[in-house]
């Protein structure tokens, strides 16, 4: 029994040592990648856009509203009655417009973001790849980091300085 305990812990120490990990920080390596910087200046554009012709529609919603409550002692009861469903559907319009922008917005960096992931993961298991490592974790996620941290190698991989 003894003997199969030692062949067994001799074989996990093998084991163990055969075992080469490393880690990144996947989230800082895709914030420095300029495809990144590509996608969130893109999607800032898109979203100053959505954010200038919503302001147009509020700021003419706004006047509208100005409109009616000046004219509104000298209406019908019918014609302000009219004018308030108006003001509500085209508020309800102006509400949907805007988490329609905000899908789009997340729809646009969700494909623009797969590319980039990709990328990232393959110079990750490129750099593994070459330099031997079985493991490569994810840094964020570990209480102790005494592994080599690959995001230089990585980076040098990828072009970036």
């Amino acid at each position: 029994m003894l003997v199969v305990l030692a062949v067994l812990a001799l074989g996990f120490n093998t084991v163990q040592a055969q075992t080469k990990i490393g880690h990144i920080s996947t989230d800082l390596l895709i914030s420095l990648m300029p495809e990144t910087k590509t996608l969130n200046t893109d999607l800032e554009k898109l979203g100053k856009t959505y954010e200038a012709e919503l302001k147009a529609e509020n700021d003419k919603l706004e006047a509208k509203l100005k409109k009616y409550d000046a004219e509104a002692a000298s209406q019908t009861d019918q014609v302000n009655k009219e004018r308030s469903v108006e003001v509500q559907q085209t508020q309800q319009a102006l509400y949907q417009a805007t988490q329609i922008a905000r899908e789009e917005i997340a729809k646009k960096r969700d494909e623009g973001l797969k590319p980039i992931l990709e990328k990232a993961k393959a110079a990750i298991d490129a750099v593994a790849e070459e330099q031997g490592y079985t493991y490569v974790l994810e840094a964020s996620t570990l209480i102790v980091a005494k592994g080599t941290d690959l995001l230089p190698l990585v980076k040098g991989k990828l072009g970036i300085e």
